[in-house]
């Protein structure tokens, strides 16, 4: 089993200590790429899909590096458009 396939059954079971770091790993293996909004974006980051130009936005945690449940929900579904999951 390849890392990304490993992170997407990690993500399905919404786990409490999913990490941005993995969540970026996860979107980077099915061809988003990161961007920030600017110098004045804080901790909000865009991924994008070049091909479908699918936008994921979200926020880097911080001070920890766990996203909330309702970020977890954001990449599910986005995934979904994606036919990933």
């Amino acid at each position: 089993m390849s890392k990304k396939e490993k992170l997407i059954n990690r993500l399905k079971t919404k786990p409490k200590d999913f990490t941005y770091n993995e969540a970026k790993t996860l979107l980077e293996s099915v061809g988003f790429t990161e961007s920030n909004k600017g110098k004045t974006s804080g901790s909000r980051v865009v991924f994008i899909e070049h091909k479908t130009g699918l936008k994921v936005e979200l926020h880097r945690p911080h001070p920890g590096n766990i996203l909330k449940r309702y970020q977890l929900d954001i990449l599910i579904e986005n995934l979904k458009k994606l036919e990933v999951i």
